[in-house]
């Protein structure tokens, strides 16, 4: 006989999320292998380590729903749903990218998917989703805002004045604070003045909460709470994301700063899809085997979307002057 599940998601939702954070994952490592060897152009940066959080928050949204990313905004895009291929062949600076090749890694964006783009000016996006949520509040449709920052976002002052501004207008957005401990390579204990990124959220009369950000399932309960007060008219909130990063703050970062054996330690006990296996397959309720297909099925999607990205063609010098402007 089956074992219950105690999830508050069925089996089949959990191997969706599961596969979704793996497809996280393999995508941030393949690209890692690649832009070493030379292979991709421009900058990038990895999301890798981080996935419960996008995969957590996200899987309460929909189309409709809109989120305002950061630099580091892969995982955020496929948590979205936006197409694998599609977002390797803008990486590779390709015609059929997200943004036919012309944007690269921190400018993927799908309106369609409620994407509306990742960004290389921290905390950018944080009034830029007090803008879609306020849409959201007169189109009636008990849509949200999800505006990811990192350590280092959360000290501009255009995040500061977004919470105030959210606060004032009662909007439905959430503002995540994806703290994996640098601004950059800067110790956030260092550059931050508050303990918790929750104090800054008191200080405009905004609801927070802290959950740890490599457990998926403390993730996604947290995001639940917060995202139905959004759509119910309950205003915004602050959610804090306590995490890690595998990879540096960009490709080719010595990280130098980190302490001797950190970054193994993280990779051993701290990865969120070792957790995430652990508490399902003890659980009884998902068999490793289940997990090693999908993880073979996700490997194979990659392997595919980089031979589609390396075959796809350039843009041209007459795309030069295209998607230059956007007719309304």
């Amino acid at each position: 006989m089956a074992a219950s599940n105690p999830f508050p998601l069925s089996k089949e939702a959990l191997l969706a999320c599961y596969r979704t954070m793996r497809t996280i994952r393999e995508f941030e490592d393949r690209l890692h292998v690649d832009f070493s060897r030379g292979d991709i152009p421009g900058f990038v940066h990895l999301y890798a380590g981080e996935e419960a959080s996008a995969v957590g928050i996200l899987t309460h949204l929909g189309d409709g729903d809109r989120i305002a990313s950061t630099h580091r905004g892969h995982g955020h895009c496929i948590a979205k749903g936006v197409d694998v291929v599609e977002m390797m062949k803008e990486i590779y600076g390709k015609k059929g990218g997200c943004g036919n090749g012309k944007g690269g890694s921190m400018h993927i964006a799908d309106l369609s998917k409620g994407m509306m783009g990742a960004n290389g000016i921290l905390g950018a996006g944080a009034p830029l989703i007090c803008g879609a949520a306020l849409a959201a509040k007169f189109r009636k449709k008990n849509e949200v805002g999800i505006c990811f920052v990192g350590d280092g976002a959360s000290n501009q002052g255009t995040f500061l004045e977004s919470l105030n501004l959210a606060a004032v207008w009662n909007l439905p957005v959430i503002f995540v604070v994806e703290n994996n401990g640098y601004a950059e390579s800067t110790s956030r204990d260092y550059a931050t003045a508050v303990n918790s990124y929750v104090d800054r959220a008191s200080g405009f009369g905004i609801p927070g909460i802290t959950v740890d950000g490599t457990d998926f399932l403390a993730v996604y309960e947290a995001a639940g709470e917060v995202i139905k007060r959004a759509r119910e008219g309950g205003g915004p909130s602050l959610l804090e994301c306590k995490m890690v990063r595998f990879h540096g703050h960009f490709e080719g970062d010595a990280q130098t700063y980190r302490a001797p054996g950190e970054i193994e330690d993280v990779r051993v006990n701290h990865d969120c899809l070792k957790k995430f296996s652990a508490h399902v397959v003890s659980a009884g309720v998902i068999s490793s085997d289940e997990l090693a297909a999908i993880d073979k099925t996700v490997l194979a999607l990659i392997e595919d979307s980089v031979q589609q990205a390396k075959a796809a063609p350039l843009p041209t010098l007459a795309d030069l002057t295209t998607d230059v402007y956007v007719n309304y």
